[in-house]
């Protein structure tokens, strides 16, 4: 069994070939090779990192996760990732872009700690993953390979038992919420069905509104109807399952782009920029020139100047 990230005397990999198939692997030492202090960025693709050596942390979506070997993490396209720096901390990674393979739960959990035959399972899928990749640069074959190697990794992982991690992604459940058994609303549809049928809506509608009514015209239901299914799955309103989806954007765009706030604000719905403090302040408790200039005053948050703020390729990101 091949693991990778094992002490190897100071030597450095090369990096890693432009990916075949929309796949590439690489290793956390090469993506860091060139950067002084680890920054947030805006991921444009899906990001697997299985820890392999050492101890540190790694934050997904302003969440840290305390890394040891097995730990696996999950990052999707559009969140925000800051990696561990930590010395000796290593880890496989694999990338890929949205549709290469068609197995993925976009409300899944990010964080699983592998042991036993899991361990050894996930660990022999990214090792054959990784060494194909490395083999074959081109060629139909080749490609409908890597994508079925993938597809059989994230199923691996889709049949792995949770251990707490967070589900969050946009305006999923918070961390440890599940819908009580048979719970069912008004119209006959399960709460956690309308939920999941929310979340959807507001993934593609928060920018532009934040009004419950509008919501609940689009999924065809009462306002009652999805503010009681939010309350089953998650404890909190449905009012404030759409607030939190607009408030982890704009600490996503503050954090990772230069947008100025108010650019920030209208991009997000708000024309005033007042308007969008007052909303920030309540949500995440500062103001947002408070929360970037935090980051700013912290070297390990140092956040990346981009030439294109909305753009979401990353300064450490292997594929070309």
């Amino acid at each position: 069994m091949v693991r990778f990230g094992q002490p190897d005397g100071g030597t450095r990999s090369t990096a890693a070939p432009p990916g075949l198939a929309g796949i590439t692997t690489t290793t956390l030492r090469e993506i860091r090779s060139d950067e002084v202090y680890p920054a947030p960025v805006l991921l444009d693709r899906h990001m697997l990192t299985l820890v392999t050596v050492g101890h540190g942390s790694h934050d997904i979506d302003f969440e840290t996760h305390h890394c040891r070997p097995g730990t696996l993490l999950r990052a999707r396209p559009g969140q925000v990732v800051r990696l561990g720096d930590q010395p000796g901390l290593d880890a496989a990674v694999v990338y890929w872009r949205e549709g290469t393979v068609h197995v993925d739960d976009p409300y899944g959990p990010t964080r699983w700690q592998l042991a036993g035959e899991d361990e050894d399972a996930v660990i022999n899928e990214v090792s054959q993953l990784v060494v194909d990749c490395q083999r074959h640069r081109s060629g139909e074959r080749a490609a409908a390979l890597l994508r079925h190697q993938l597809t059989v990794l994230l199923l691996r992982i889709a049949l792995l038992p949770t251990d707490g991690g967070t589900g969050r992604t946009g305006a999923t459940p918070p961390t440890g919420t599940t819908p009580p058994t048979g719970t069912t609303v008004p119209d006959g549809a399960s709460a956690a069905g309308t939920f999941a049928r929310l979340c959807a809506e507001v993934e593609r509608s928060y920018a532009r509104t934040r009004r419950v009514e509008d919501y609940a015209r689009r999924l065809d239901c009462s306002v009652r109807t999805l503010t009681r299914a939010c309350l089953a799955v998650t404890g909190r309103s449905a009012k404030q399952i759409v607030d939190d989806r607009v408030a982890l954007q704009a600490r996503r765009l503050l954090a990772a782009t230069d947008l100025s706030i108010a650019d920030v604000g209208r991009g997000l719905g708000f024309p005033e920029p007042t308007n969008f403090g007052r909303f920030f302040q309540r949500e995440v408790g500062r103001s947002p020139g408070a929360f970037r200039a935090e980051l700013h005053r912290a070297p390990a948050l140092r956040v990346p100047r981009q030439r294109q703020p909305l753009a979401t390729a990353t300064r450490w990101d292997p594929v070309p």
